[in-house]
């Protein structure tokens, strides 16, 4: 028989993935970022502080930033300044910033099944705490993502989404 604590770690190594990717709660980052074009994916929508590539690149940052801590380890002095985690992108930079979203995402999938997800590893943070981190951060700036897009015209995306 499974023990509670096994039993914890396996549900939550399940919804991670989720979490990551969307799905049941809410639009999957696939289809959140499909059918954009590279001038679409740059301009900012009237009144709206950033573009979507701006948006992607500022949560490629964080997901970076914590992905390196679990894989060395170790803990990473947070960034002086706020401003420090929004790279400047433009229209030439979406395809790439794009695949370096998928790419850390799918660095993230070995980890939420890790049996250490309970070991501090950042300034006390657990391994746990910063995959749901990468998850909550990612989920609430494709949510700004989706408004974007809606206020670009550019929603819902070919293969269908929420449109609310």
């Amino acid at each position: 028989m499974t023990d509670r604590p096994d039993r914890s770690q396996l549900a939550f190594a399940r919804l991670l993935p989720r979490l990551f990717r969307g799905g049941q709660a809410y639009v999957g980052v696939e289809a959140t970022l499909s059918d954009l074009t590279d001038e679409q994916a740059a301009q900012r929508a009237g009144g709206l502080p950033h573009s979507v590539a701006e948006l992607v690149a500022h949560v490629n940052w964080w997901n970076r930033w914590m992905l390196d801590i679990i894989e060395m380890g170790q803990a990473l002095p947070y960034p002086p300044h706020a401003a420090d985690t929004w790279p400047a992108v433009g229209a030439g930079d979406w395809s790439r910033t794009k695949n370096e979203f998928y790419e850390l995402l799918a660095r993230i999938d070995t980890h939420a099944s890790r049996p250490d997800l309970a070991s501090p590893v950042n300034h006390e943070e657990t391994i746990g705490e910063l995959l749901a981190d990468f998850a909550l951060h990612t989920a609430h700036h494709f949510g700004q993502i989706i408004s974007v897009r809606q206020a670009l015209g550019a929603w819902p995306p070919a293969g269908g989404g929420d449109t609310w």
